[in-house]
């Protein structure tokens, strides 16, 4: 690679992001993380173990890669050190030493978590259907710039004033912080000082260097952009930037080093939590799809919404990351619906006509048309395929009509949740 690949989410998240990071990261130097935090959720099967991923990038699988947390992260100190020991207890006993942390990422406390959840009681009907992990406060405070970042974990003083601050402040407007003791939380954070230091690094120098000397780099993102804080479906979204500018500002990225943008996107549609979702099918297709794809979250359990592929998502999705490549997830999981439907235009609701662009307003949104195209389903098994020519014939039509209508070529599709269950085109 000698330059940066990116991998990024296209739709609403949990395209299966992880399994395309585990197999790039083997040639891989670095393997770096660059928004989010611990509500990221990955799940990588290899040498037939399964390991999840949250706030940890996902290639420590290769012993030969260095992992980093990048600036742009809200990094969960307790979550931190739980991940890793169940890694080492699945026998990844070199992530220890292949893992690195930003000092200057902001730091998502205990007081984020019960904040994000009286956050959401005050939202009632209108939530976000956030994952309750605290990410959005702690986004919050990083813009309003009474976050903590990760060096000043080491100065006590300032450390344990700052958040007693915090605590403070959010305990006036709430009253109630749902039992939330700030002295324990304090008491943790003098264990973590001892612990923390062997990890965490000037992330800007780091990936200055390794840029300069030509390493193989591979970012992951987190989450997707149709979650992005500005071009996702706001206020439905994540509180981050998902998208490529996230990428560049969270890791310190020269663009002139950036190899290609890999758009990850299911051969059909999901979505956790409250927001807007056009091609949503809440009888018996998204229940279907459901159950054979394992829709529930790595994260936090909960269901995933199913329902059709919607290309007028991936195709706006592809106007703000600029993807170089699809990886198309999961098309074993359509193998037995005889008919298959895609979105391919909006209407509006006034005029009748197709929409050119993916609206901001919600509300204009919710009232337009979707348009679909059908395809003859294949009804025929395709897991573990490894040749695009061995795809059924209505297979074959279905991944080329996405590539036609995105502008976008694919050059994986996944068949399987095994690592190798993947066609390379």
């Amino acid at each position: 690679m000698n330059m940066a690949t990116i991998i990024l989410g296209s739709q609403w998240g949990d395209e299966g992001k992880g399994k395309l990071s585990d197999i790039l990261c083997q040639r891989a130097d670095v393997c770096a993380r660059a928004a989010g935090g611990h509500n990221a959720g990955h799940s990588v099967v290899a040498n037939g173990v399964s390991y999840d991923f949250h706030l940890l990038p996902s290639g420590l699988v290769n012993p030969n890669c260095t992992n980093l947390i990048g600036s742009g992260v809200v990094f969960n100190v307790q979550a931190f050190f739980k991940e890793l020991a169940a890694l080492e207890e699945k026998g990844l006993t070199h992530a220890r030493r292949q893992l690195l942390v930003s000092d200057r990422a902001q730091v998502n406390l205990e007081l984020h978590a019960r904040v994000d959840g009286l956050e959401e009681r005050e939202l009632a009907g209108n939530k976000i259907g956030t994952t309750g992990r605290g990410i959005g406060p702690s986004y919050s405070n990083k813009a309003a710039r009474n976050g903590i970042r990760v060096h000043e974990i080491f100065d006590q003083e300032v450390f344990e004033a700052k958040l007693r601050k915090l605590a403070a402040g959010y305990k006036k407007r709430f009253g109630d912080l749902l039992e939330y003791d700030v002295e324990e939380e304090i008491a943790r954070f003098r264990e973590y000082r001892r612990k923390l230091p062997e990890f965490v690094v000037d992330a800007v120098s780091y990936m200055h260097a390794a840029q300069k000397q030509g390493r193989n780099i591979l970012i992951e993102g987190a989450n997707a952009l149709m979650l992005d804080i500005d071009y996702g479906t706001y206020p439905f979204v994540t509180s981050s930037n998902t998208g490529l500018g996230g990428v560049i500002t969270g890791l310190a990225v020269n663009p002139r080093k950036i190899k290609e943008i890999i758009g990850v996107a299911k051969a059909y549609t999901t979505r956790v939590g409250e927001g807007i979702f056009k091609t949503e099918d809440i009888g018996e297709v998204g229940q279907k799809l459901q159950q054979i794809g394992r829709e529930w979250g790595v994260s936090t359990g909960r269901k995933r919404r199913c329902g059709w592929l919607d290309l007028v998502v991936l195709k706006y999705s592809a106007s703000v990351n600029y993807y170089t490549a699809w990886n198309l997830t999961k098309l074993d999981v359509l193998d037995t619906f005889p008919t298959i439907k895609v979105a391919v235009a909006y209407k509006d609701p006034e005029t009748g006509s197709e929409l050119d662009y993916f609206p901001a307003d919600l509300g204009f949104l919710e009232r337009c048309e979707v348009v679909y195209k059908e395809f003859e389903g294949w009804q025929s098994p395709t897991t573990a395929v490894k040749k695009f020519e061995d795809l059924p014939p209505q297979a074959q039509a279905y991944v080329k009509f996405v590539e036609e209508y995105t502008g976008v070529p694919v050059k994986w599709i996944g068949t399987g949740p095994a690592r190798d269950d993947m066609i390379y085109l």
